[in-house]
């Protein structure tokens, strides 16, 4: 067994990319080893702003020797009239390295048997940089000097080391070594490698703590211990935080937690506008009293050890303070207007250059919100304080605060209205109507906040789409894919039944801005939202296509319903007979469709007629009303029924009255069924 290390020396990654580029690392490691059979006992990650690296513990000395055998031509192909070999047999032989007289005869086919010998493992990772290194894909591309290849940052290094061996292999003019590169500042810029398995603690010795993992652990523990001594509350467990934490991670080589402090005077700001100057803009860590409240300190991590540190603290209070005070500026500033001063100005403020204004916008989402909340039966105030949020919505990205601190459009909206005299719900529905800011963000809580912001993203959708600026492959540039899923999750959180498609069509009707909207298009765009809400679920992938078809109305709480009960019902041991009943009736009631009554007189035998008895009462709209389970419940239950039916009926009678009969029989059911979706989808296993 040997050890490998593989490193490649970059300039500075961006943060958010580092974690996912060493991910993606060790996986096109595993399968190149995989490709060349080559087993490890252990692949360990390394990543670091500058460097990429993967260690295999435990690897063999080379790949498996292995016996193959490929199928040829038939046989009665193999030989001509004459007794020759044919040119297929010849030239199957001569492509697995073999003659035809070496090749046998099996079930009429001739087979080749291929010994392939092992590989040394030295020549297999000789090949690492050409199908590893070269092939690693990103979001973000460089290049430099006169090359065209592109890559994450310029590489610098490699170290490419068989226990304490190089494997020489080249990208551009970068050859692979033994000599790495230490921290920035602290250490020589030249570090060599001596083996394999001494790859981290050569880095250790020169300032970089390589695994980041035990980096995270570390930043974790020093930024612990500092909030502890000084009796601060420290929050390393919301998301937020833990992102902070991974990108402060991401930018870090040799990392060393120091403490902040800033004048109380500031703590009169909004704490949303404290908190995004100190993380978002400086990625420092906030502290709080036990009840929750600000304090006038912060947490940071330099990028080097412990020497002059409080000069290191004392600079970046400069900064703080210096962004503080922009922002202590702009909040005296705005409020010395009022909402109709920043309205006037909105109105002047492009929304899409195709489209027209924010203003406009506005009045369109005021009266789509308007036909959300009759549909949806919200109270009159609940009405009357969304149409005033509908009003003033958007005031806030006038203000001096939102336009130097963008992040905080919504919330210095909810503050402000409150400043300016509008009621709780109005100023809670203008920050709401952001949500949610990612896929799996919080959504909206109010009813007046979650209607505002289903219709502002229903009409940013629905316009763009009118203007043929709909996303295309992983090209989303005005963000509808999160809107979509902003729309649905929201409707899904309130549990919102409506008939969607009524309502955008008359929306249409009144705004000549989105006329030219395909709705047919814009609702599969909103159920493919659902889909991949499925897929990322965990929901198979038939019953997912089988749940989100058939979406007519755009009732998307539906839709995701039924999917999910598809889903939790496909375990069941009788799902595979109930889908098999079911979808012979689909099938057969598509063939010839019969929309009329069924006539209990012309019901033959006992069994079609138990099948009419069963399914009578049976009300679509009624079993949809419950809920999914309700319907595919009543379903499974005709299973036994359907098939008895089938056992006893010749559905194509030869008379043609009881053969129509029959049929609009079966396209009755057809109808219950199709509230599942399509049910064809779905693979019985």
């Amino acid at each position: 067994m040997a050890d490998y290390i593989l490193e490649i020396g970059l300039e500075e990654m961006p943060a958010h990319l580092v974690t996912s580029s060493e991910k993606q690392l060790v996986k096109r490691v595993k399968d190149f080893l995989d490709e060349h059979r080559l087993a490890v006992q252990e692949i360990k990650p390394f990543s670091t702003p500058r460097r990429l690296a993967v260690e295999l513990s435990g690897l063999a000395d080379g790949s498996e020797s292995v016996s193959e055998v490929k199928r040829g031509p038939a046989v009665d192909r193999a030989k001509d009239d004459e007794g020759n070999w044919s040119k297929a047999a010849q030239g199957f032989a001569r492509g697995q390295g073999t003659t035809p007289e070496a090749l046998t005869e099996k079930d009429g086919y001739l087979w080749a048997k291929k010994e392939i010998p092992g590989v040394p493992a030295k020549e297999i990772l000789s090949k690492i940089g050409q199908e590893v290194v070269e092939q690693m894909t990103f979001t973000t591309y460089m290049k430099w000097g006169n090359h065209s290849f592109h890559y994450i940052r310029p590489i610098r290094w490699l170290v490419s080391i068989l226990d304490n061996e190089v494997v020489p292999f080249s990208v551009l003019d970068v050859k692979a070594g033994q000599t790495t590169r230490g921290h920035r500042f602290l250490s020589t810029d030249h570090v060599v490698i001596p083996a394999a398995k001494d790859y981290e603690q050569t880095l250790m010795a020169a300032f970089v703590m390589a695994d980041a993992g035990k980096r995270k652990a570390t930043i974790k523990d020093q930024l612990t211990t500092i909030a502890k001594d000084h009796g601060w509350q420290l929050d390393l467990q919301s998301e937020m935080a833990k992102d902070l934490l991974e990108e402060v991670n991401n930018i870090v080589e040799w990392p060393t937690a120091f403490s902040g402090d800033f004048d109380k005077k500031y703590l009169a700001l909004p704490k949303e506008v404290l908190i995004t100057s100190m993380r978002d803009h400086q990625r420092f860590f906030f502290v709080t009293n036990k009840e929750g409240d600000l304090l006038p300190h912060f947490l940071s991590v330099r990028n080097g050890n412990a020497d002059h540190i409080e000069n290191v603290a004392r600079g970046n209070e400069k900064v703080l303070v210096a962004r503080l005070e922009d922002a202590a500026f702009f909040y005296k500033e705005d409020q010395e207007k009022s909402i109709n001063d920043y309205m006037d100005r909105v109105k002047k403020l492009v929304f899409h250059e195709k489209i027209g204004t924010v203003y406009e916008h506005m009045e369109r989402v005021q009266g789509l919100s308007a036909q959300l909340a009759q549909a949806l039966g919200l109270s009159k105030d609940e009405q009357a304080d969304l149409n005033r949020a509908a009003q003033i919505y958007k005031f806030d990205l006038m203000t001096g605060m939102v336009g130097e601190f963008d992040e905080l459009q919504g919330v210095m909206g909810e503050h402000y209205a409150k400043l300016f005299g509008e009621n709780d719900a109005v100023a809670k529905a203008i920050y709401e109507h952001y949500l949610p800011t990612s896929a799996d963000g919080a959504v909206a809580q109010t009813k007046v906040g979650a209607v505002l912001a289903i219709a502002d993203k229903l009409d940013s959708i629905v316009t763009f789409f009118a203007h043929d600026m709909m996303p295309s492959g992983a090209n989303d540039p005005y963000g509808l894919r999160r809107a979509a899923t902003g729309v649905v999750r929201t409707l899904e959180a309130f549990d919102w039944h409506f008939n969607l498609l009524d309502i955008l069509t008359s929306f249409k009707q009144k705004n000549g801005q989105v006329a030219d909207a395909n709705l047919d298009l814009v609702l599969a765009f909103l159920t493919d939202r659902v889909r991949k809400q499925a897929l990322d679920a965990g929901i198979r992938k038939d019953i997912v296509s089988a749940g989100t078809a058939n979406v007519v109305i755009g009732d998307y709480v539906y839709v995701a319903d039924r999917t999910k009960v598809l889903a939790a019902h496909s375990t069941d041991a009788n799902f595979r007979d109930v889908m098999e009943s079911l979808s012979r009736v689909t099938r057969l009631a598509k063939k010839v469709p019969v929309m009329t009554p069924v006539d209990p007189s012309l019901l033959a035998n006992d069994q079609e007629k138990a099948l009419y008895e069963d399914t009578k009462n049976l009300s679509l709209q009624a079993l949809k009303a419950q809920g999914a389970e309700a319907l595919y419940e009543a379903l499974a239950a005709l299973q036994a029924p359907i098939a008895a039916y089938f056992d006893n009926t010749m559905v194509n009678d030869d008379d043609e009255t009881i053969k129509n009969n029959r049929y609009a029989q079966l396209g009755a059911i057809k109808t219950l069924i199709d509230g599942l979706g399509d049910i064809e989808e779905i693979v019985i296993k």
